[in-house]
């Protein structure tokens, strides 16, 4: 699954860490996420959609999408 959040985390200039501490996950989760190598569950999708003020369609895509 592709995503913005390496982008919108640059938009805020917040370090993984920040954003970690504001989504209560590891650094490791976040930038698991941002690489591809995880996918976040639906609550943590949620949560981050909350966060950046997006749907959550704005912040991933299915990679057949694509």
């Amino acid at each position: 699954m592709k995503n913005r959040l390496k982008i919108l985390r640059a938009e805020r200039d917040w370090s993984q860490a920040e954003l970690a501490g504001r989504l209560d996950v590891s650094r490791q989760a976040v930038n698991a996420i941002e690489t591809g190598k995880h996918d976040p569950s639906l609550p943590l999708a949620f949560r981050m959609s909350r966060l950046f003020g997006l749907p959550i369609e704005d912040i991933f895509e299915d990679d057949a999408d694509g």
